[in-house]
């Protein structure tokens, strides 16, 4: 039996990058999967792909009716949900000197708000499921940052918080709380940033290569698994050793 095998699992921001490669383990490893994202047509791309054991539902993480609608569905089509994996996020570099408000709000509305909005309409279906994982996407640069990226330090240093905070809330409703701190991996977010941030990136990572949204699904696996039952509040870093 895998070891996912009957296991629901919802993924915001699945419809490419680390959150893809999170629904095509997943449902290798036995589960049914829920795609959450604005990515309408790679969204439904990916769910025809994977088959009977994945949906897709667009959802704007940032507003509180779009998370309620995504979780009605997924109640709807699969019946339960035994953990929720917070991927959707943005970056937008910019020195503080020069911080524009609207893109920190936008920031701080998908990296930050959506999490914690994911996490509480999660969280009903999870109680009723008898208990399971929330998994938070944050970031090696909230752990040690670097400049030109001030907005999107903030919110992931906050998930990290914002982690810790809901693991110790849900503990008595057998729901643990993890967050996963890549470093530098190559996604079709990364990659639109051009070669100076590659170049940056590279530069920070003592391995001396990006990271694979298949490396980080697989530590995500992990994590929503019953493997890892004893573990909530949790950060872990995978980065080539970039927060040493």
């Amino acid at each position: 039996m895998s070891s996912l095998t009957g296991k629901v699992v919802a993924i915001s921001g699945g419809a490419r990058g680390m959150g893809a490669a999170e629904a095509r383990l997943f449902v290798r490893e036995g589960a049914r999967v829920i795609i959450g994202d604005l990515l309408e047509s790679e969204g439904v791309n990916l769910s025809n792909e994977l088959g009977d054991s994945a949906r897709f539902c667009c959802l704007d993480v940032s507003q509180e009716s779009s998370w309620i609608a995504f979780f009605q569905f997924a109640d709807s089509e699969f019946g339960r949900l035994d953990a929720l994996v917070n991927n959707a996020g943005i970056l937008q570099p910019g020195a503080l000197a020069d911080l524009n408000v609207d893109e920190v709000r936008r920031s701080f509305e998908i990296n930050q708000l959506g999490p914690m909005l994911g996490i509480k309409h999660a969280a009903p279906l999870l109680r009723k499921s008898g208990g399971g994982s929330i998994v938070n996407l944050s970031s090696s640069v909230g752990m040690r940052p670097f400049a030109g990226i001030g907005a999107y330090a903030a919110t992931k240093w906050a998930i990290r918080g914002i982690s810790k905070v809901a693991a110790l809330e849900l503990v008595g409703d057998n729901i643990r709380v993890n967050a996963i701190l890549p470093g530098y991996i190559r996604t079709p977010m990364t990659e639109a940033l051009g070669a100076d941030m590659d170049e940056v990136g590279l530069s920070l990572t003592p391995t001396g290569r990006a990271g694979t949204p298949e490396e980080v699904a697989m530590l995500a696996r992990f994590l929503v698994s019953d493997e890892s039952l004893y573990i909530s509040g949790a950060d872990y870093t995978i980065d080539g050793a970039s927060t040493i």
